[in-house]
């Protein structure tokens, strides 16, 4: 099949190493085109989130993508393999279906992933990247995945990482009522915290982003405020609550930035969220007395709420990705056949062809036409033969069982009504 899908993911490695493989969503579609132009696939389409990030790809060279992907992310393949997982074929059909569904996400059975794998899909698309293999993948996969979704509880008590970062905010703080909140960003991420903790009415938000004109859009949502992310220095003293979460490849809220904040709210606590891959917010920021720093990995002992229900529900789920699965399985097997099947109807047509202009020469010669059609049936019939009888006297033994199987098979397909 030479499906395979390699990557790593909250599972398998800490935050530090999945920051540096990640790809930036803006990045994604010239990283596809030069991951192809280096010949080490036929198909490909990345998958890269703050949890995972994952290569899809069709082709047999896995090595090269794996030499590709370090060169990239300027990182060793010895430093990186220990976290690296792949699976091949039937495996990576069975774990795409999976990660669709949210049966793989640190918050089980949560919906965001389905539209992030729809997102990288459409990516691939544009760049001209995916081929036949991977599109029915993939739309195999958000077909399983709206099926487990309508079937199952996999999507009842979930808890997203943006309510986990409510609740986390209500420890800190009793009444966010009170407080002033500033989103960093304004990508889907940011938006649906956003939406939760403007269920909670906080005193004031604002938005910061580069483009002013998205943070407009989203402060408009929310009945916020929207500045450039310019400003953020000056502003960031402001706010009790900070929840970051940008594409930049570098941390845009410095150690030094926070220490200045924390000395002008005169040491007045401040709850930070860092949802960003690779971070927004310095590490160190965590040292710091009065500042309660969480990043993506410390959101993991929060969204446990409710796991006993939605354990029950993955029991269904994967059932219905195991019959799933062979429907894929199916179609790619007789896919695989396809070629077969054309060169043996073009060797038919090409017999058929030589038949009739043979036969219509005689006709044009003046020959009986009964005795025409007559011969000329019989030469396809011995012809159409020739190649099963000649295999079956020739095989061995076990061979020669196999093929008279199949030639029984064969001849009870055969058509004999007038």
């Amino acid at each position: 099949m030479s499906l395979h899908l390699i990557g790593l993911n909250h599972h398998t490695a800490p935050l530090a190493i999945r920051e540096r493989v990640a790809i930036a969503a803006e990045a994604v579609g010239g990283a596809l085109t030069t991951l192809r132009q280096s010949g080490a696939v036929d198909e490909a389409a990345i998958l890269s989130t703050c949890n995972r990030t994952e290569l899809y790809v069709s082709g047999d060279t896995t090595e090269a993508v794996l030499a590709w992907w370090m060169q990239h992310a300027g990182m060793s393949l010895d430093d990186a393999r220990p976290y690296l997982y792949h699976h091949a074929d039937q495996d990576a059909v069975r774990q795409a279906l999976r990660v669709a569904a949210g049966l793989d996400s640190m918050v089980l059975g949560e919906p965001q992933i389905l539209g992030q794998m729809k997102d990288a899909v459409r990516t691939a698309e544009q760049v001209g990247a995916l081929g036949s293999n991977l599109h029915r993948l993939f739309q195999h996969a958000f077909a399983v995945a709206k099926e487990i979704r309508s079937t199952t509880g996999i999507g009842e008590s979930v808890v997203s990482m943006a309510a986990a970062c409510v609740r986390l905010a209500e420890r800190i703080f009793d009444d966010l009522s009170e407080q002033s909140v500033l989103f960093v960003g304004a990508g889907d991420m940011v938006a649906l915290c956003a939406t939760h903790f403007a269920a909670s009415k906080p005193k004031r938000m604002v938005v910061a982003n580069r483009t002013i004109e998205r943070a407009n859009e989203l402060a408009h949502q929310i009945h916020g405020e929207a500045i450039r992310l310019t400003q953020l220095a000056d502003a960031l003293p402001q706010f009790d609550i900070v929840i970051s979460c940008t594409a930049s490849s570098l941390p845009i809220i410095g150690l030094g930035m926070v220490e200045r904040a924390v000395k002008a709210r005169r040491h007045r606590p401040m709850f930070m969220v860092d949802l960003a891959v690779p971070r927004d917010i310095e590490a160190e920021v965590a040292d710091l007395d009065d500042v309660f720093l969480y990043t993506v990995d410390d959101l993991a002992s929060v969204v446990q709420h409710g796991v006993a229900s939605r354990q029950a529900a993955v029991i269904d789920a994967e059932a219905i990705i195991a019959g799933r699965l062979g429907d894929f399985l199916d179609w790619h097997a007789r896919r695989a056949h396809v070629p077969v099947i054309q060169a043996f109807r073009d060797g038919a047509a090409q017999l058929r062809a030589q038949e009739l202009e043979l036969a219509r020469k005689r006709l044009s010669r003046g020959e009986a036409a009964e005795l025409v059609l007559e011969q000329m049936a019989t030469r396809l019939t011995n012809k159409f033969l020739h190649g099963p009888l000649s295999a079956i006297n020739k095989a061995d033994s076990d061979d020669r069982e196999r093929l008279q199987q199949a030639m029984r098979q064969f001849m009870a397909g055969w058509d004999t009504s007038e």
